[in-house]
């Protein structure tokens, strides 16, 4: 989901309580914070020499002791227009951080508006060779053979 997508929706349904389930069914906690909106910009060179660019929206989610709070998407459609002058664009991905155990950041697939509010979807992230044709890498991620010239 992108910027754009999310602000639609937390516009199109204001006053409404948000809720995120995490790729294995879980929910991040309902009384969470949102403590920062940040554009994360990743510079990078893959495998094979390529110098590559990404480019996210996150919020930072925390869960304090106030268990009373909620977060309501007119509230955090607010945060966001704070946030605004950071983002040239409403077309970048859309992820949550969050800490459970260890701090992950999960990208926002979609958004479904169910009786108790909106559910947003959360996906997962995973480490993918960008170059598999450098690499000698086919559809699967077998092994990767590191003598290979430009690769690793």
């Amino acid at each position: 989901m992108h910027l754009a997508d999310f602000r639609k929706s937390l516009i199109d349904h204001p006053g409404k309580a948000m809720h995120f389930m995490l790729p294995g069914g879980e929910f991040i906690p309902s009384h969470f914070h949102v403590t920062e909106v940040a554009r994360v910009q990743k510079d990078f060179i893959d495998c094979g020499g390529t110098r590559r660019k990404s480019i996210a929206c996150v919020l930072q989610t925390l869960i304090a002791h106030d268990i009373d709070h909620r977060l309501a998407s007119s509230k955090l459609e607010a945060i966001l227009n704070m946030a605004s002058l950071l983002f040239d664009s409403n077309d970048i991905p859309m992820e949550v951080e969050y800490e459970g155990g260890v701090i992950s950041q999960y990208p926002i697939l979609e958004c479904e508006i169910t009786p108790a509010g909106l559910l947003f979807h959360l996906g997962g992230k995973h480490a993918d060779c960008l170059a598999k044709d450098r690499c000698g890498l086919g559809p699967s991620l077998a092994t990767v053979d590191c003598a290979t010239p430009g690769c690793c």
